[in-house]
């Protein structure tokens, strides 16, 4: 892609038709300076990948153009890209205090520490990054230290808002800067880039603090041990829970390696204050009575090996749950996640456990950290902007954020949809969209990053659904007659001892094909395999209504 020398361009290489793996870019001529890097978690489709990651071709071929990466704040789906990143890409980040502690965190466990330039930034700062500028305003969202951006270019302002909402009574006092966000409107925005999770829902988010107020209540009433489950990151739950305790004498245990890490990285950063003493490792937790212990563990989307599953199947070593015990989610199960956690419930239930849990609005234990409808609304209010790029959400939520922009004033025909790729070009005050870049996926598995494609995956699944054959034969360099077997393994597939006739068929099958195949001379490896594979195939499916993986192997004496 090539930017004319007075071209401000924005595109998305992550996070636009999707939750998760955020990636954006500004560029203005030879300048650009990206917007967060973040990971996605695989659905059940993507068999044995890890975690998906942004493609980076384009950044690749334009190393030296890039001048920084700047973060908003230190969510997974912000920042969990970032190790993978730096090891093709060394470029400077910034970003606020605490992010820099969760990023610092990724790269100890990936050992890029020594060589990484990490840079400090809070919403006084102000960046020279080649032709742009970059300033910044505080946001409130669910962790501490988000910053929108404001990109001063001399094609005029682009403001990239980060996760946001308008909390007037934030937990950790953290207010969204709405005076310096008028400002920023006055002076004039070319194009505001906004977020768009809860497009769809109507009203303004709920205020933390009324979860605060929640929790302290079952606290009070609860008689065993109190478990609550929320994502790690969220500093200010955190908080909350431990607020709880102190008015309710209790000592705290922190289950899950995340929940650990992160609280860390709060206290020794004065983000979480908790009283010397308080604190109680796992093991200790059973020994105490019950109702003078709480525990905050990770897990309240379901996943297999967090904290509050170990626990709901009996499986956590230190920790039981025993009947009368309490256990609230507080947190709402993210799409895609919910039968995870209904599992979870269920185990819960058997246990004996007391369970809070269902969605945000009807226990009072989880608001969104993402704006709804009329803080999306105050936001373009704020801004007025030109043009109006929304991100950050699926198709149908970027659609709901037009409409709500038209209706506080963008003009019809001003606002981009885009997909990941797609490039909009602003020149002399005017926006269009007519190209693209390569954007796509890039799967990390294990160690490999890149290394697994769609063949790999449309083989695992194969695999997954019917299974493998694998047809052992051996052949004579010379005349290539077959000197032994075929012999015929099964993985997956049927039962052997229930499939002889079929087997047999398959080792008959396999004979006739090779020796057909000799009398016509043919000598090549790769077809004398694709024809076993073809013969078979159509016989096994025949037969059975499945196509298992077939591996021809043939040994040459």
């Amino acid at each position: 892609m090539s930017n004319n020398e007075n071209t401000l361009s924005f595109f998305a290489l992550g996070g636009i038709n999707e939750i998760g793996k955020n990636m954006y870019v500004v560029q203005y001529a030879d300048d650009i300076v990206i917007i967060d890097c973040g990971g996605k978690f695989p659905d059940e489709s993507l068999l044995g990948i890890d975690l998906i990651i942004p493609d980076l071709a384009y950044l690749e071929e334009n190393q030296d153009k890039i001048r920084a990466l700047i973060v908003t704040h230190g969510h997974e789906d912000h920042i969990g890209g970032i190790p993978y990143f730096l090891k093709k890409l060394n470029v400077p980040i910034y970003a606020t205090r605490f992010t820099l502690g969760l990023i610092e965190l990724k790269l100890e466990e990936h050992k890029l520490t020594r060589d990484t330039k990490l840079i400090t930034i809070n919403s006084e700062s102000d960046l020279e990054l080649g032709q742009i500028n970059v300033t910044f305003f505080k946001v409130s969202h669910s962790i501490p230290d988000c910053l929108g951006i404001v990109f001063h270019t001399p094609e005029g302002n682009v403001v990239h808002t980060g996760d946001f909402k308008f909390d007037l009574t934030p937990a950790n006092d953290q207010y969204s800067d709405i005076h310096k966000m008028a400002e920023i409107g006055k002076e004039g925005v070319l194009a505001l880039i906004s977020e768009s999770t809860n497009a769809e829902r109507k009203g303004l988010t709920p205020s933390e603090q009324m979860v605060g107020d929640h929790v302290y209540e079952a606290f009070v009433k609860a008689e065993g041990k109190i478990f609550v489950s929320t994502f790690a990151s969220n500093v200010n739950r955190v908080q909350q829970v431990v607020d709880a305790a102190i008015k309710t004498n209790r000592k705290l245990a922190l289950l899950g390696r995340s929940m650990v890490n992160i609280v860390g990285v709060a206290m020794e950063r004065g983000y979480i204050n908790i009283p010397e003493g308080m604190l109680i490792d796992g093991r200790e937790a059973d020994k105490l009575p019950p109702e003078k212990v709480a525990i905050l563990c990770t897990g309240s989307q379901g996943e297999p090996m967090a904290a509050l599953s170990r626990l709901a199947s009996g499986n956590y070593r230190d920790v039981s749950i025993y009947p009368g015990d309490t256990v609230i989610l507080a947190a709402s199960p993210i799409p895609g996640n919910e039968k995870g956690v209904s599992r979870i419930i269920d185990n819960l239930f058997r246990l004996g456990a007391n369970v809070i849990y269902g969605s945000g609005s009807t226990t009072g234990m989880h608001v969104s950290g993402h704006g709804y409808q009329e803080d999306l609304k105050l936001m373009l209010t704020f801004m007025q902007p030109k043009y109006f790029i929304p991100i950050h959400g699926e198709y149908r939520m970027l659609h709901h954020h037009q409409l709500l922009a038209e209706s506080v004033g963008v003009e019809k025909g001003n606002t981009f949809i885009i997909k990941n790729g797609d490039v909009v070009d602003i020149e002399n005050g005017t926006a269009r969209q007519t190209r693209s870049i390569p954007a796509g996926d890039t799967y990390v598995d294990g160690m490999g990053v890149g290394d697994v494609g769609e063949i790999v995956l449309r083989d695992r699944r194969q695999l997954s659904e019917d299974g493998m054959v694998v047809i052992v034969l051996t052949i004579s360099k010379n005349d290539r007659r077959i000197i032994q077997g075929p012999d015929t393994i099964t993985r997956g597939f049927v039962y052997v001892k229930d499939s002889e006739n079929l087997l047999n068929e398959i080792n008959r099958l396999v004979k006739k094909t090779v020796n057909d195949l000799g009398a016509e001379n043919v000598r090549q490896w790769n077809v004398i395999k694709q024809n076993i594979k073809k013969s078979v195939g159509q016989y096994l499916f025949a037969q059975t209504k499945r196509k298992p993986m077939i591996l021809p192997i043939i040994i040459e004496i």
